[in-house]
């Protein structure tokens, strides 16, 4: 089996780049020849399907994506398959979608939103994201890159850190979070803080701005810290390891990788029973996940030619589409309330949070996952 991979390769430190780098690495690992190139490189992509000569050309990205992950690869009559992610709903390229033989996406709720969107479910099969376990692994506070993380934080050694990590916070559930925290005043200890670890963007800087101003409307200014900085994956373990309890009841969530990180790292999670985190989250047993108490619903888009249409194009939805959720306030405060007050709870979930992930999400098991859905459903060995 020789297989193309195509995502944001050399990879950055987001997501979809991080989803195929960790599929690539395992089909090494599990010894298929493999390779990778950047999705939008239409001269390297061609060089390898000319010299590779590839049984299958894996494309990590959204339905938008497809002109570079599934249309160049078909110009040169190669076999296309996409792992797809979900952003609320599937406005074009169902044509195209329909017609191929196997589609891959991260979560059985982006499958759900594909076929609600018109793409036949017949053919879709869930690939869930790896998970590095052997970098992603508890560390004690004491060791010296991990004490390191919180000293640069501010954080002292007595205080428990919660921790939110995304592009942006509020995207993650951070203002639902705040409002949870300004609830439980003496409730909790006191010795704590909420950093949210974000990247730096200009779509974003305003959206940190207005959480900030949440923060300080709800007295929250002395114990809410964005930290606007880039990392690289290599940082992300440590920080993980640094914090008490990783909290992200985010309102979009095709799958949650941070939240699987956080657990490899054994570490409790608060997360929204809704999404991709159905897949990846146990209520009570590996995480706590909050009720949603509101969803985000459009009957109209304006989209332009990022997504194959001309520019200003409206899509008018048949039926609404529900684009953004908000989770429970008052089920986060509950289980904050909890966490931070029972450290032995903390290590319980934690602990099973672990097994779960290497069980399942591990790296190399899902590249065999892979392997295996492509002899099944493709006949490719």
């Amino acid at each position: 089996m020789k297989v193309l991979l195509l995502y944001d390769y050399p990879p950055a430190p987001g997501g979809l780049a991080t989803q195929g780098d960790l599929l690539y690495r395992g089909l090494l690992e599990i010894g298929v020849e493999a390779f990778s190139v950047h999705y939008d490189s239409p001269l390297e992509k061609e060089w390898y399907y000319r010299w590779f000569k590839p049984d299958v050309v894996l494309g990590v990205g959204y339905w938008g994506h497809t002109p570079q992950l599934i249309l160049h690869p078909q110009k040169f009559g190669l076999r296309a398959v996409p792992w797809l992610v979900a952003d609320g709903y599937i406005a074009n390229y169902q044509d195209v979608l329909n017609k191929l033989p196997l589609i891959l996406v991260t979560s059985q709720w982006v499958k759900e939103m594909y076929i609600r969107d018109g793409i036949s479910g017949e053919k879709i099969m869930v690939l869930p994201v790896g998970c590095n376990t052997d970098k992603f692994t508890p560390m004690d506070k004491d060791q010296p890159e991990v004490s390191a993380v919180r000293e640069s934080l501010g954080i002292a050694p007595d205080e428990l850190m919660l921790l939110t990590v995304g592009g942006d916070a509020c995207s993650k559930g951070a203002r639902e979070v705040m409002q949870a925290l300004a609830a439980l005043e003496d409730k909790v200890p006191s010795n704590w803080k909420y950093i949210c670890k974000v990247w730096p963007q200009p779509r974003t800087r305003l959206q940190n701005e207005s959480d900030l101003e949440l923060a300080a409307q709800l007295g929250l200014t002395n114990k809410v810290q964005y930290v606007t900085s880039i990392v690289s994956r290599n940082y992300m373990p440590y920080l993980l390891n640094a914090c008490d309890i990783y909290v992200a009841p985010s309102r979009l969530e095709g799958f949650g990788m941070p939240q699987i990180e956080a657990g490899a790292c054994e570490k409790p999670v608060i997360g929204i029973h809704a999404m991709g985190m159905l897949d990846t989250l146990v209520h009570e047993e590996t995480a706590l996940m909050a009720g949603v108490a509101e969803r985000i619903v459009v009957n109209e888009v304006i989209l332009g030619l990022e997504s194959g249409f001309t520019a200003n194009h409206k899509v008018v939805f048949g039926t609404p589409r529900t684009v953004d959720y908000r989770a429970d306030v008052n089920d986060i405060g509950r289980y904050l309330q909890r966490l931070m007050n029972d450290p032995s709870y903390r290590d319980q979930l934690g602990k099973a949070a672990r097994q779960r992930v290497v069980d399942r999400f591990d790296y190399r098991t899902v590249a065999r996952q892979f392997v295996r859905v492509l002899n099944e459903k493709l006949n490719i060995h």
